[in-house]
């Protein structure tokens, strides 16, 4: 299954990486590696997460206040955001190709 970022949300991974390592040496690349953990759970089961409005889902992220929101279709994983959860909790919703 292909799976595609939305602009911003590459752009929120990279920068949550970054902030992560600097506040500790290999911190970053574990938080990479926890994304990537979930983002192949949603591979395996993209409808056994929490439905987070009409046309999204929520999975959760181990270890970090993270969550990752995305749409899926039979062929692909859309990301609109990996959201920090406990910031601005519908910023990404401008995000949802209507």
């Amino acid at each position: 299954m292909k799976v595609l970022f939305h602009p911003k949300a590459r752009e929120e991974l990279l920068e949550s990486a970054k902030y992560y390592e600097k506040c500790q040496k290999g911190l970053g690349k574990e938080f990479i590696r926890e994304i990537h953990l979930a983002i192949e759970r949603i591979k395996a089961y993209p409808a056994a997460w929490s439905k987070f409005s009409k046309n999204t889902r929520r999975c959760l992220v181990n270890r970090f206040p993270y969550g990752i929101i995305y749409q899926y279709s039979e062929s692909r994983i859309y990301i609109l955001a990996v959201m920090h959860l406990n910031r601005r909790p519908e910023y990404w919703t401008e995000r949802i190709k209507r």
